[in-house]
């Protein structure tokens, strides 16, 4: 097949957050396709359990500086990179003080979701999508990986659609097993809406909008639809087959399949 540009945007990678089904995916797979040949690009959020010293994380500051407004609140945007040595994969890292480096994940130090959870994955997702222009990098693929990165595929196809880097993109939704308890906010909706992505596309989703009511969002804009484990939640599942998206089930030899779904899309 033909080599790629492959952008992944992942809610999770180990080894800087700990061991899960999808952080070691966060990880795993870049390193497979840019051993394949493939031209890759790798963000995630900079959570503040991380350890920057450890993890070697320091700030890009010719892609720094942007201010994202979010609910009418000016959100400054700071970009880190690190390189994860073991995979040889380079880690662009999204930071903002308020909703990310003074923070846990997703859960405070009760276990309670962050009120604001759904605001934060707005911001990550732009935050991406802003840094990919400043680097003047055009993918073929854009891959989300984790609830974090579901915003995604609704910018690149409405408010990002005009883009130069993201006009001829095709954007891939991983289905892991669903954290369907996450809180994302009473103002997510109203927060999400921003450029093309007008209110009235936002209409047909629930008003209570929850992670399910985000992954159909990531679904139906989402141009292939990967089962990345056995147990995936079926509404989702039911959802791409039912509007005829390409769609990978689940498969432990995920290397060469991932690639060839890429490559038919």
């Amino acid at each position: 097949m033909a080599k790629k540009k492959i952008l992944f945007i992942n809610q999770e990678i180990s080894p800087y957050v700990d061991d899960t089904e999808l952080s070691i995916m966060g990880r795993e797979l870049p390193r497979v396709m840019q051993e394949l040949g493939h031209e890759i690009r790798t963000f995630m959020p900079k959570w503040g359990t991380i350890n920057e010293r450890r993890g070697m994380l320091h700030e890009v500051q010719r892609l720094s500086g942007m201010n994202l407004i979010i609910d009418d609140t000016d959100h400054p945007l700071i970009i880190k990179v690190a390189s994860i040595q073991s995979a040889r994969v380079a880690v662009y890292f999204i930071d903002n003080e308020d909703y990310f480096s003074k923070r846990r994940m997703t859960t405070d130090e009760l276990g309670h979701d962050y009120p604001d959870n759904g605001e934060r994955a707005i911001f990550f997702a732009r935050g991406v999508l802003e840094t990919v222009k400043k680097l003047r990098w055009v993918p073929d693929i854009i891959h989300c990986q984790g609830w974090m990165s579901a915003v995604v595929p609704l910018y690149v196809k409405t408010a990002y659609a005009d883009e130069p880097s993201f006009a001829e993109s095709k954007v891939v939704t991983s289905l892991f097993t669903p954290d369907l308890d996450k809180d994302l906010g009473q103002k997510f909706k109203k927060c999400l809406a921003f450029r093309d992505a007008k209110p009235e596309l936002l209409e047909p989703y629930n008003d209570d909008f929850d992670i399910l009511e985000l992954g159909k969002i990531a679904v139906d804009y989402s141009d292939g639809v990967i089962q990345s484990n056995g147990i995936v939640n079926d509404t989702l599942v039911s959802r791409a087959q039912e509007k005829g998206i390409p769609f990978l089930p689940y498969t432990e030899d995920f290397a060469d399949a991932y690639e060839a779904f890429y490559d038919s899309l």
